[in-house]
């Protein structure tokens, strides 16, 4: 077996926690009065950690790449929200092998072209290495399926300009996992304390997403720019997502932007920090991403989302609060006019799968708008494109 081949065996490993994402404050007036008006939210599963009793199959769907664990939790979102795995294919049977036993509902197929062309499946699913993704959406799109990816769902300009004009001419949804939003119930509960109006308005975003490097764990493709499309344009993606999100923000613009590899020279095509400055229509954000989450914390990555509002302000501590490290996750500190509060979010729901579906079948877009899918990806590629390169070398 190649070393490559290895590397990608660990790297799918395991599977990330099964998420979604609920409707929060900034999202247009027409998506929140669809959200009021779908069916029996409560039939959302009170456990994310399993698969007993989803909402009824409503839909098929099908999975073409799985070279990041992301598909897993994305597979159980859409499972949970009533769509039935039918089949997958991926070209790596080192990969293939454990999914399948994972997921063996699902039916290995041929070929890309046997799931792509079966009338029965509705919606594709991909982990797909990321500088593919784009290409796979768009012969998706173009079979008349919609199309849910992880991210980062796209990696240049061009692909997303392809990827726009596509999606306008076939009606097709084009979906991305922010998982950082939709896999997080630490987030998905700032969320309702927005929209309830516990901090006021929003005014500016700060999301930072550490990240632990793990080089042992990683294949090939994630040491390569071109394939990964840069440590903005991959984990940045996020953050942008949640700025426009929070703030409600409909236009926005990068102001200023840096990336480099100032620890990592045995990588020469790697970024392992970044930062940027965005401004929006509806307040402003800052976004960090680094690659240097020490191996003692006891999570991948130390997440934190800043909100700050005219009335108040909220903190979540996504993966791991260092001051209750047997705690997990999922907690949120807010301070407004009222006082000081902090929430648990870990028994919170995780609706996105529900959501994703009833947008498939009712062809609607309470899950997230097309717009907002596209911008996000577009300020992180324009970001990562003018970043200024940091010269300094700390190794």
């Amino acid at each position: 077996m190649k070393a490559s081949d290895i590397n990608r065996r660990k790297f799918i490993k395991g599977s990330t926690a099964v998420a979604g994402l609920t409707l929060l404050a900034g999202l247009p007036k027409e998506t929140l009065a669809a959200y009021e008006h779908l069916p029996n939210k409560a039939n959302v599963i009170q456990s994310p950690d399993s698969l007993v009793n989803p909402i009824a199959q409503r839909i098929k769907f099908g999975v073409i790449g799985i070279n990041h664990s992301h598909i897993n939790s994305m597979v159980d979102a859409v499972v949970r929200g009533g769509g039935e795995f039918v089949s997958f294919y991926a070209k790596e049977p080192d990969l293939a092998a454990p999914f399948a036993k994972k997921y063996p509902q699902a039916k290995l197929a041929e070929s890309e072209k046997v799931i792509l062309e079966d009338p029965s499946i509705q919606v594709i699913l991909s982990s797909i290495i990321p500088d593919e993704r784009a290409p796979l959406g768009i012969r998706v799109m173009k079979h008349g399926k919609d199309y849910l990816v992880d991210k980062p769902g796209i990696i240049t300009l061009e692909q997303l300009a392809e990827a726009r004009k596509v999606q306008a001419e076939t009606k097709r949804i084009y979906s991305i996992m922010y998982s950082e939003r939709f896999e997080n119930k630490g987030t998905v509960k700032a969320g309702e304390l927005v929209k309830a109006g516990e901090i006021g308005k929003v005014i500016q975003t700060i999301g930072i997403g550490p990240h632990q490097i793990n080089p042992k764990t990683r294949p090939d493709w994630f040491w390569d720019k071109k394939r990964y499309g840069g440590i903005i344009c991959d984990i940045g993606s996020h953050q942008f997502d949640q700025f426009l999100f929070f703030t409600g923000s409909t236009e926005a613009h990068v102001v200023s932007s840096q990336v480099g590899n100032v620890y990592h020279p045995n990588y020469p095509l790697f970024e392992d920090f970044g930062d940027v400055v965005v401004r929006g229509n509806g307040g402003m954000g800052y976004v960090r991403n680094d690659w240097f989450t020490p191996d003692g914390l006891g999570s991948w990555g130390d997440g934190r989302l800043t909100i700050l509002g005219t009335e108040g302000y909220i903190e979540v501590r996504k993966n791991i609060d260092v001051g209750l490290p047997d705690k997990g996750g999922n907690h949120v500190y807010m301070a407004n006019n009222k006082g000081v509060q902090v929430f648990d979010a870990n028994k919170d729901n995780l609706p996105f799968g529900e959501l994703f579906v009833n947008d498939v079948i009712n062809r609607t877009e309470t899950a997230m708008t097309q717009k907002h899918c596209f911008l996000a990806t577009e300020l992180a590629l324009k970001a990562q494109k003018n970043a200024e390169v940091i010269p300094l070398k700390l190794s």
